[in-house]
């Protein structure tokens, strides 16, 4: 890719041609003709950060975005513009926290990371990362004597998204410190940054599924204070879609019968 430097300012040859053609149309004048060549370093250091926040966030779906959500199939239950109104940004300046309540399969993971990358773009440091893999390496840093230093890691993010909590019982299964280890990187958090978990798991019943009833409840005090509570109702994707899946199987068997296929 070639570049032309003026001023001491790189630039594409087609931006170059585009900020000529949009100056002899507007008749700008040599000031405003300054401006615009002074303007495309900050806007090329603006989306290298925003794309550099984005690769740090680790977003499992690259294509999860409000524009890409199907806000028409639970539209009685899930209200677009809440959730535009936390893709502002504003709750992690108020260091509030958030919680996705509900079953599987309504979009709450898809809405979360929509949500995380509109917080990139607003300037915001973000990591998502599912339970599972946040207790797999909490895990493996409790054993090899680095669990501060992780703990760290986890509590320097201005949002921290755990997504999956609850997820096939994996955290009580397979992680049976996961009170403890959990315990450790939401207090880090606490009143520093904001935490949203993602779960399908109600808060009333944590204690019966982690386990270690007092340390449970201090977590939650910690991640309940001035938490912003988003509940899904409404009809699954993942059933619609495998249902969906299901008929035209069943459609194009009953099309081979006819044809002697």
């Amino acid at each position: 890719m070639q570049y032309l430097t003026i001023l001491n300012i790189p630039l594409k040859a087609e931006q170059l041609d585009e900020i000529l053609s949009t100056a002899a149309k507007a008749k700008l004048s040599h000031l405003q003709l300054l401006e615009r060549f002074l303007s495309v370093p900050a806007t090329l250091r603006q989306e290298r950060s925003i794309e550099r926040r984005i690769r740090t966030a680790r977003f499992r779906d690259e294509n999860a975005s409000f524009e890409s959500f199907d806000w028409e199939f639970n539209r009685k239950t899930i209200h677009r513009d809440e959730f535009e109104e936390l893709g502002t940004g504003d709750f992690i300046r108020r260091r509030d926290n958030v919680a996705f309540v509900g079953e599987s399969g309504l979009g709450k993971s898809h809405l979360i990371q929509a949500i995380g990358r509109r917080c990139c773009v607003h300037g915001y440091r973000v990591r998502y990362v599912t339970s599972a893999k946040l207790l797999e390496e909490l895990t493996a840093a409790s054993g090899d004597k680095t669990l501060s230093s992780k703990v760290r890691y986890y509590s320097r993010f201005d949002l921290l998204i755990i997504d999956e909590f609850g997820f096939d019982k994996l955290e009580r299964r397979e992680y049976p410190e996961s009170p403890s280890l959990l315990y450790k990187v939401i207090d880090s958090r606490s009143r520093r940054g904001s935490t949203a978990i993602v779960t399908n798991v109600e808060f009333k019943e944590w204690t019966d599924y982690l386990g270690d009833p007092p340390l449970v409840m201090a977590m939650l005090d910690r991640l309940v204070d001035d938490t912003i509570v988003q509940r899904f109702e409404g009809k699954s994707y993942r059933a619609y879609r495998a249902e969906q899946k299901a008929r035209r199987k069943s459609q194009r068997q009953a099309t081979r019968k006819k044809s002697g296929g």
